[in-house]
């Protein structure tokens, strides 16, 4: 049995390097000016609607920071993530199978999964550094007034943290697949770049194409981003990540055969389809958002989870059609979250409908009660709910009107931080790292011996 060694210098050796190498800190410049601009922008545009809305409380509630600021922030660190953070995540491994340290690095007394692990908190700790833009962003907006609800925030956070992952785990997978950084480069481009395809190509698409769609990368941060916390996607993201990790561990190993690879990567392929399987069986989701974007009332939805029996909408519309999407938006999912026994059909289209009369008509069966409507509106639905219950519809509670937070600012001045203050912390930062990693051994050098 292979000697265990202590972990730490496997941490710091992995720590150093990708803190000493140009690609964190080259992604780290481009996305400074990047956020900036998008958080300068952000902030005009919501000055601009605030202006407006400080004179009528109505406009004022339709002011979330979340979708005014949080979001097109960290829409393009999103961006610079998706098609530069790969390349750090190379970087981490890949400099040592191009120059043979790779064959010494696992002869050392750690184990394949061990490796792995410490590549991995490298990883993430240069996702944390390379963050530092899009969290000073957040501290600017708060130093400028402005409102952040801490629940949503953090929310978004996680969810960009685990899409930072996701992103590494294809990186580090794509270095250890392929014999150079630069073919390891474009196999990462090509996924990243393909979900994005993916999900424009199969938009609005019904059946398997919608559950090819739900692969796309860009899904992954969308329900994070309307403050929801789903527990299915969190899971499916989990297995996903950890799906990629077993897959890095079976073909590190430089002298182990192909075949066998082949084999053990077919069983972590079924682990990752089971791991997405079991998630998308899970419904349990938490809306974090500060108005409750995605939840009925609270009053409404105490209501509706007594409502035991079983519910069944066939909604006669195209999964393209406009009003199906409002219905899905408005109605259909915080009916699902809230609701013990929803089943939705979707007809996808004329050809499934006998009646061409009927496209655009929803029924409703609760139990053996039945119902019809055209309506996409919450306010006209909820109450052909209750009276297929037998319910009576609950009294509006007071005091849960979203209020809005309308803010007129200037945040041009700021500007100057993203461009000129932090890229010159950045770069004496990185100045003095390498000063320190060319003074220092490394771990194997230090004798760390296998």
């Amino acid at each position: 049995m292979r000697p265990t060694a202590p972990i730490a210098p496997l941490l710091a050796k992995e720590l150093r390097e990708v803190t000493a190498g140009r690609a964190l800190w080259t992604m780290l410049l481009l996305v400074c000016p990047l956020v900036g601009y998008s958080f300068v922008q952000a902030v005009s545009l919501y000055s601009e609607s605030s202006a407006a809305a400080l004179q009528s409380p109505v406009l004022a509630r339709s002011l979330s920071p979340l979708d005014g600021i949080l979001v097109p922030t960290f829409g393009s660190f999103y961006v610079a993530v998706t098609l530069l953070f790969p390349f750090v995540a190379i970087r981490v491994l890949g400099q040592e199978k191009e120059s043979g340290a790779l064959r010494l690095l696992v002869q050392l007394p750690y184990r394949t999964s061990t490796l792995i692990a410490a590549k991995f908190c490298a990883t993430l700790a240069a996702w944390l550094i390379v963050s530092i833009p899009a969290l000073s962003a957040l501290a600017v907006w708060v130093m400028l007034g402005g409102h952040l609800a801490a629940p949503e925030t953090l929310n978004l956070l996680f969810g960009h943290l685990l899409y930072g992952l996701l992103a590494g785990a294809i990186g580090l997978l794509a270095a250890v697949v392929s014999d150079s950084s630069a073919t390891a480069a474009i196999i990462a481009l090509a996924v990243t770049i393909g979900s994005w395809v993916l999900d424009f190509a199969l938009a609005g698409r019904s059946g398997l194409s919608a559950w090819l769609a739900q692969l796309s990368l860009t899904q992954t941060l969308r329900p994070f981003e309307q403050g929801l916390l789903s527990a299915g996607l969190v899971l499916g993201i989990t297995a996903v990540i950890g799906g990629l990790a077993a897959l890095t561990i079976v073909w590190l190993p430089p002298g182990t055969p192909v075949r066998t690879k082949v084999i053990r990567s077919s069983l972590c392929v079924l682990a990752i389809v089971a791991g997405l399987a079991a998630a998308g069986q899970i419904r349990e989701s938490v809306d974090v958002s500060q108005d409750r974007r995605n939840s009925f009332s609270r009053a409404d939805e105490r209501l509706l989870a007594t409502l035991r029996r079983p519910l069944v909408i066939r909604v006669n519309l195209a999964a393209e059609d406009p009003r199906y999407i409002d219905l899905r938006r408005n109605v259909l999912v915080k009916l699902e979250r809230v609701m013990p026994d929803v089943t939705v059909v979707l007809t996808s289209g004329w050809s499934n409908i006998p009646n061409p009369d009927a496209y655009g008509q929803i029924d409703y069966a609760y139990g053996d009660r039945t119902d019809v409507s055209r309506s996409t509106s919450p306010r006209e639905i909820l109450p052909l709910l209750y009276a297929l219950a037998g319910a009576k519809p609950p009294s509006p509670g007071l005091g849960e009107e979203y209020p809005g937070y309308p803010l007129v600012v200037s945040a041009d001045v700021a500007l100057l931080w993203f461009v000129g203050g932090l890229p010159l912390l950045i770069v004496l930062a990185w100045r003095h790292i390498r000063r320190l990693a060319q003074n220092k051994d490394s771990p194997v050098q230090q004798g760390v011996k296998p």
